[in-house]
């Protein structure tokens, strides 16, 4: 049997990547996805955790963006995510707090071209709790990195979602246990103590 899951309120973050309305409304039924993260965030916060959000935009003319670039080259065509425009928010039902950082990224993972290892550093923060859009995309990518600069890692299984049940079955049950510690939203806040 596994250890309970224990997490140092003083050294960890949450990670709240990519719940933003343009990305939300392509998950098919995120009602539940949503519910379960705000429920999450609420234990979180209460515990005193360090609250962090993720978010992909970029700048008018996506200079940001390569052409090169197969997904990022698609959505500056497309006209989306750009800074403030209405699909960049994040989704109402679990937006930030006054005083909770937002970092922006250009890339799928939450770590590359950010400010996010400073604001990691600067709190002391070694261990991160991770819970977001999609599964495959910025999870997958920012546990790899996260993984590889030594922080310890949760992922937050019913508070990540991926288009492709399959998909995020495979990297929850076989891909991410290799580098993090993958638990549902109930046992996570059993151990926050919520």
């Amino acid at each position: 049997m596994p250890d309970p899951l224990t997490i140092d309120r003083a050294r960890t973050a949450v990670l709240v990547m990519d719940f933003q309305a343009g990305i939300v409304e392509r998950i098919p039924e995120p009602g539940r996805l949503l519910e379960l993260t705000a429920g999450v965030l609420t234990g979180a916060r209460a515990a005193g955790l360090l609250v962090i959000y993720v978010v992909v935009g970029f700048r008018a003319g996506y200079p940001e963006a390569s052409s090169r670039n197969q997904a990022f080259g698609a959505i500056r065509q497309s006209g989306r995510m750009l800074l403030d425009a209405p699909d960049t928010v994040v989704h109402a039902s679990v937006a930030p707090r006054p005083g909770e950082a937002t970092v922006v990224k250009h890339r799928v993972n939450a770590f590359h071209g950010t400010d996010l290892e400073v604001l990691l550093r600067a709190g002391n923060r070694d261990a991160l709790i991770l819970m977001g859009i999609a599964t495959s995309g910025v999870v997958l990518s920012t546990v790899r990195h996260a993984a590889d600069a030594d922080y310890r890692l949760v992922v937050v299984r019913d508070c990540c979602a991926e288009p492709d049940a399959e998909v995020h079955e495979c990297l929850m049950s076989k891909v991410f246990p290799r580098q993090a510690t993958v638990t549902g939203s109930a046992d996570l806040l059993r151990a926050l103590g919520a």
